[in-house]
């Protein structure tokens, strides 16, 4: 009998299934790629900025040679805009890569991670990855439970994972809530601070993570590029924390895990504010318009503070599964969630108006049919 390759615990890992692309959706449906809608992967639909664009084709005449691998610009203009040295900055290939580096850095075989049930899944396969122990602490309403993620700490436990706001489900932390949490977390255990949609908030929910960096050793803020930054396809995260912290994330980190292009589109698109403001606008105008149909159509969904709605479209075991074909046959792509364990909900990105208008009017189709 042939010895299976791999530990058992890498074998148990179901692959995380990104959304579907409109090229796969149009030769499996039929559909022509220009008519498909996709709301499934919570981009920017405003795409990327063209002051990233003209960085972007400036950069291209240096591709024949390899990145800068310390990204000096980009760190610098990281340090500018948080006002933290240079040293506390770790680059990633997206933000997943800054949560997989810290799981491997900081958690051995058998010690534990914990982390709320339904959020992302990338905790969870940081977790099976290493043979770790996951700690998954039951939700309150869809939310993260911090008290009970405290009392969740054991002596093994060596990692942490908050996403606030929380992806797939909208969630919201206020920051005193958050602040009280980290003084509670003992100092042998990180925390991390996911914070990928930070940006979309609205100003009165606002707190200063960073500022809490300074004052926790054992904090660790991770960001993206890829969501209000609109840069999903160039991959470029970041983590900012005290230099203990970044000393061992960058032991890890592989030389060049951003490249080039995406190093000089982040620099451009950090500086462009008032495309970061006109993409916060745009999602809160689309967010009122998405929830006002769901409204009317009389759908349950959770209240989001990110570029997303999850919603629920029926009560059985399939509904989500059902309604997904056929939205998807209609040319709207969204996420069904039945592997976080909700398969009566959907995701759906904010997009454009015309977009948003789509997805309602499929939405309605698929729920009468």
């Amino acid at each position: 009998m042939t010895t299976p390759f791999g530990p058992s615990y890498v074998r148990a890992i179901a692959p995380y299934v990104a959304g579907k692309p409109i090229s796969e959706v149009a030769r499996e449906f039929g559909l022509n790629e220009a008519s498909i809608v996709k709301l499934a992967s919570n981009e920017n639909p405003l795409g990327m900025p063209e002051s990233a664009q003209r960085a972007v084709a400036q950069a291209a005449r240096e591709l024949g040679r390899y990145p800068d691998s310390n990204a000096f610009e980009l760190k610098a203009a990281l340090s500018e805009r948080y006002d933290v040295p240079a040293e506390w900055v770790t680059l990633g290939n997206g933000s997943n890569d800054i949560l997989e580096i810290a799981a491997h850095a900081l958690v051995e075989k058998g010690e534990s991670i914990v982390y709320s049930q339904y959020s992302f899944a990338v905790y969870a396969l940081a977790a099976q990855g290493l043979g770790a122990r996951a700690i998954v602490v039951p939700a309150v309403r869809h939310g993260h439970d911090l008290e009970a993620m405290l009392s969740a700490i054991t002596a093994d436990t060596r990692l942490v994972f908050v996403a606030n706001p929380n992806n797939p489900t909208g969630t919201f932390i206020e920051g005193p809530a958050l602040e009280a949490f980290l003084d509670k977390v003992p100092r042998h255990v990180v925390v991390v601070l996911d914070e990928a949609y930070t940006e979309y908030l609205p100003a009165g929910k606002r707190y200063d993570s960073i500022a809490w960096v300074r004052r926790y050793p054992n904090l660790l803020v991770s960001r993206t590029f890829s969501k209000a930054f609109g840069l999903a396809g160039l991959r470029v995260g970041f983590g900012i924390a005290q230099p203990e912290l970044t000393d061992l994330l960058n032991r890890l980190r592989q030389p060049f895990n951003v490249n080039t292009l995406a190093q000089a589109a982040a620099v451009a698109a950090l500086q462009d504010t008032a495309f970061l403001e006109k993409s916060a606008a745009l999602n809160a105008q689309g967010y009122r318009r998405l929830t006002e149909g769901l409204d009317k159509l009389g759908l349950e969904y959770v209240p989001s503070y990110g570029n997303f709605v999850l919603v629920r479209v029926g009560t059985d075991g399939e509904a989500g599964n059902r309604v997904n074909l056929s939205l998807l046959r209609q040319g709207v792509i969204v996420r069904p969630v039945g592997s976080y364990g909700l398969p009566q909900w959907l995701r759906v990105t904010v997009g454009l108006p015309e977009e948003n208008e789509a997805f309602l009017a499929a939405l309605e189709k698929a729920l009468a049919a």
